[in-house]
């Protein structure tokens, strides 16, 4: 959960952020508006603000869980499951505009892996919260297609001036039938008896392939670990 102090910064800055962007001036802004001692702003986010920019797209992902705990999706087919809490992962947004001047700090190249391990959290915050109990290499392929499925999704939601966002909608719709697609294709693969000499030990490689354990916390994209 995020720390309640570092909330209300992340609150106090996003006024801010329109104008300046992540960066020190919405930091200093947010620390002076809030009347929180800049020791104790430091001591929550070392690098300032993109510490803040990195809090708000947590922030996001928590509210979506929460959302989705609350959810009745018993009646929705998988595929229509991940839609659902993408676009719930969206509604948790309320300033587009932080957004927009996320992505762009995340596209600086110092800063990619951070993004790509943003986004391969909420791709994982949903396949947890959906109850995903893959133990193989499906762990990190639902995680890698997802995570390229929601990047293109926010991508077009940033330029979405549709009503009510129904042009995202329609995005999200194509986006998950291509992914059921492709599943489509590989199920085609893997049951064709013709195909069985060569699938059958690419299928038993896959099954040796193992999530990080949950005490991992560091084993994600975007991470280096000190090899200690």
């Amino acid at each position: 959960m995020t720390d309640p102090k570092m909330a209300e910064l992340i609150e106090a800055a996003l006024p801010h952020v329109a104008f300046d962007g992540w960066g020190p001036e919405a930091f200093a802004a947010a620390v002076a508006d809030t009347g929180i001692e800049m020791e104790t702003a430091r001591a929550l986010c070392p690098r300032g603000a993109v510490d803040l920019a990195v809090g708000y797209h947590k922030l996001g992902d928590e509210q979506m869980i929460a959302a989705m705990a609350a959810a009745d999706l018993s009646d929705m087919r998988y595929s229509e499951k991940v839609a659902h809490a993408i676009r719930m992962r969206l509604a948790a947004v309320d300033d587009k505009e932080a957004v927009r001047r996320g992505s762009t700090l995340f596209a600086l190249p110092h800063m990619v892996p951070e993004g790509a391990k943003l986004i391969w959290g909420t791709a994982d915050a949903i396949w947890t919260a959906l109850g995903d109990t893959s133990d193989d290499v499906n762990w990190y392929t639902k995680r890698a297609t997802l995570s390229a499925v929601y990047s293109s999704v926010v991508l077009f939601w940033l330029g979405d001036d549709s009503v009510d966002g129904q042009a995202t909608d329609a995005f999200i719709d194509r986006r998950i039938a291509d992914v059921m697609q492709v599943e489509r294709v590989k199920a085609a693969v893997r049951s064709n008896p013709l195909l069985k000499p060569l699938t059958a030990p690419l299928g038993r490689l896959a099954e040796m392939i193992k999530p990080p354990r949950k005490d991992m916390t560091t084993d994600l994209p975007g991470v280096w670990r000190h090899p200690d």
